[in-house]
């Protein structure tokens, strides 16, 4: 029978991209499979989801209020609605297992697949968030990017039960053109792509697709000393920030840059935020990086640095220490020096999880066959709709 697989990633990037690598894993390991994917009409979904060639399935939002208000009201009968539709599209796909990557698609595909079908639970962030924690409790396999997420706190009760779960640490499932990037044979094609000198060091800078007003102005203060010690800047300032000044010989502004794996192979070195995305990515092609992490939230983005850090592979500056000044001291001793250059890359490529995609996908295989083997056929799903209301 064709598998069937439902991924729950939408909302973000940083929720989508790793649910589109599984997607695409999955695809490549076993070619007959169906790949189905929640959104919601908000956020990234309408528009990456497709563009990737799978069928896009929409449930209606459920966003979860960190603090009360007249959302938190609501949200019984938004989640019940939400799952309801859920558990109308896992009918309709025949679904053998259900992949989440947190965010508010993720909690009702939780709840809408408890009890039904397999579900596994992929947490990308240092910090696990609370639709993750949910799954967590009722799911067949529970995967993370790093150790120390959380997660081992709601399966922990489950460990001393016949479920024996544990928290697996596989990395973040990443697209094959970034793990499989071959930056120095991409580098001359790369640089003449962005119009960026064929030989000296290169800094790339990026903070999201709407910038980061912090790198943008230290970018800015920093752009003399920078082009004056013979290094060019490929800067994604974002749609809504402001560029370090007018293109000229060895500085590109762009708001956004659609190839990275372009601008990797482009570039010696990294300025950036500290998405979990983001240093997985930077981590498995092997840049050095300074890592910048976004001052709101848990603190998640420090810690999604940490790891690398501590290899040896980047450095951790707070947002309010980056200057102009406290920039050029911290990526100059390193743009100059091509040996700790090397040293660095190398050290960042050891800590990352470049196999995470094919990894994650054996774990979603053996979560669909161990459900199939239970229930005597090919689908773990009932094939008539209804059930238990939330």
């Amino acid at each position: 029978m064709t598998l069937s697989v439902v991924v729950a990633g939408g909302g973000s990037a940083g929720h989508i991209e790793p649910a589109l690598a599984l997607a695409d894993a999955v695809r490549r390991l076993r070619p007959d499979a169906r790949v189905t994917a929640l959104g919601t009409e908000r956020g990234l979904d309408t528009t990456l989801i497709p563009a990737r060639g799978y069928d896009l399935r929409l449930i209606p939002p459920v966003p979860l209020p960190r603090k009360p208000s007249g959302d938190l009201l609501r949200l019984p009968l938004r989640v019940r609605t939400a799952v309801n539709r859920v558990r109308e599209v896992l009918t309709d796909v025949r679904a053998d297992v259900v992949v989440g990557f947190g965010g508010y698609v993720a909690l009702p595909a939780y709840l809408g697949a408890r009890g039904r079908v397999p579900i596994v639970v992929h947490e990308a962030n240092a910090r696990a968030g609370i639709a993750n924690k949910v799954g967590a409790r009722f799911a067949a396999r529970v995967v993370a990017a790093v150790p120390g997420s959380g997660l081992d706190a709601c399966v922990d009760g489950r460990l001393r039960g016949k479920d024996h779960v544990a928290v697996e640490v596989l990395g973040i499932p990443l697209r094959r053109s970034v793990t499989s990037l071959d930056r120095p044979a991409l580098r001359a094609q790369a640089r003449a792509a962005y119009g960026l000198p064929p030989n000296g060091p290169v800094l790339l800078v990026f903070g999201g697709s709407q910038g980061a007003r912090t790198l943008n102005a230290a970018v800015a203060a920093a752009l003399p000393g920078l082009l004056g010690a013979g290094i060019a800047v490929l800067h994604a300032h974002g749609k809504g920030g402001t560029r370090a000044g007018p293109p000229q010989l060895g500085y590109v502004p762009l708001p956004y840059i659609d190839r990275m794996d372009l601008a990797y192979a482009a570039s010696d070195v990294v300025l950036g935020r500290a998405g979990a995305m983001t240093v997985a990515e930077v981590s498995a092609v092997g840049l050095p990086a300074v890592y910048v992490p976004l001052p709101h939230g848990n603190g998640e983005q420090a810690l999604n640095a940490g790891p690398v850090v501590s290899a040896g592979g980047g450095v951790l500056v707070d947002d309010a220490d980056l200057t102009g000044d406290r920039a050029l001291a911290e990526l100059l001793p390193i743009l100059t020096d091509p040996r700790r250059i090397a040293t660095m890359g190398a050290a960042a490529r050891a800590s990352g999880h470049a196999d995470a995609d094919e990894r994650l996908a054996r774990v979603v295989f053996e979560a669909a066959d161990g459900r199939a083997r239970i229930s005597g056929s090919g689908h773990g799903y009932p094939r008539t709709g209804g059930g238990a209301a939330v």
